[in-house]
């Protein structure tokens, strides 16, 4: 990685692509040289204002870290919105990246383009061979056709133009700057809000959607971070020594995955929920198992280093920092 390059990261605000930028600073990157804005500078589906932004900061560098996210509820209340918002982000960006002479792209996917029934752990050449889990179908295509179109851009442009446009597809994350909503997040943060809140008001019981039986790996977004670093950073011959034109994306895991409720008992450990916990087998459970096969990265040079005991404390401790200071000092009294 070049110091002297201007390196745009869309979502800086997400929690991955504040993770990202994290990253960049320790490595030393100088920050006048990172480019981020907010959504109300630049609405990154409008295609004219994303043209209009790489023409006139003309990075060199871009992590695409910018997507609509949301958990099981919002996937099933709002499929028209993250197919529609998500490839349109992916299209404009990726496109006016390669008008304005970008040539190192990282896209960042997700674990769930992969078929609901794929063998376990899923392999990167799983993709495209199954149908998708239905209650994240719409937010999956997106990300598969972002991936198409790194790989399109690379095989059309990377002899003529020196494109070199990357995809990482990480496990479910957590840690700061996760999206707490009660509603619409992620399985972690959505069951540290609700432990927090039964042990506040000394609920005897917390109730969790689904059965408790899935499985799923789970992976601290600093360490994703680095890996995005990391991957976007290997000798362009490396990398390509390890995929294929039309199968480049890589995985990126932890290796180690475990039934939601254990996750449910280990968060309520980190919280200090003392009481009883339910589920409600009537709501759905999504695919029964996502492990991603991460051999791949490791090959490559690349494993995480975050336990998942120390990242949930860390996000909890996240969270409490985003409480009202009255609830937060109560809180730091009981811990």
């Amino acid at each position: 990685m070049s110091t002297t390059d201007t390196i745009y990261v869309a979502g800086h605000r997400g929690m991955v692509g504040s993770a990202i930028v994290r990253q960049l600073r320790a490595a030393g990157h100088p920050a006048d040289r990172l480019v981020t804005l907010t959504h109300a500078q630049l609405d990154l589906t409008d295609q004219a204002a994303v043209r209009t932004f790489f023409a006139k900061a003309r990075p060199q560098q871009v992590y695409l870290a910018a997507a609509k996210v949301g958990g099981i509820h919002a996937n099933n209340v709002f499929p028209a919105d993250f197919i529609y918002q998500n490839l349109m982000i992916q299209a404009n960006v990726i496109e006016a990246a390669f008008c304005n002479g970008v040539q190192k792209l990282l896209f960042l996917g997700s674990s769930c383009i992969y078929p609901r029934l794929a063998p376990q752990p899923m392999k990167e050449r799983a993709l495209l061979t199954g149908p998708l889990e239905a209650t994240n179908e719409p937010y999956a295509v997106a990300k598969i056709a972002g991936i198409k179109l790194c790989e399109s851009y690379n095989r059309q442009f990377g002899a003529s133009h020196g494109v070199d446009y990357r995809c990482v597809m990480p496990t479910n994350l957590y840690g700061p700057g996760d999206n707490y909503h009660p509603q619409n997040s992620h399985v972690i943060p959505a069951l540290i809000r609700r432990f927090h809140e039964a042990k506040l008001s000394g609920a005897p019981e917390v109730t969790i959607w689904g059965s408790g039986t899935p499985m799923r790996e789970f992976l601290y977004i600093d360490d994703m971070a680095a890996a995005c670093l990391h991957v976007m950073n290997l000798p362009k011959a490396t990398y390509e020594q390890h995929v294929q034109p039309m199968l480049s994306h890589i995985n990126v895991g932890c290796g180690r995955d475990m039934t939601i409720a254990e996750l449910a008992d280990r968060i309520a450990h980190a919280t200090g929920f003392e009481g009883e916990i339910r589920f409600d087998a009537d709501k759905p459970d999504g695919a029964p198992r996502k492990l991603m096969d991460s051999s791949l990265l490791g090959r490559l040079g690349w494993k995480a280093r975050v336990d998942l005991s120390s990242g949930l404390a860390l996000t909890y401790q996240d969270f409490l920092r985003q409480q009202p200071v009255a609830t937060l000092r109560q809180l730091e009294t009981a811990l």
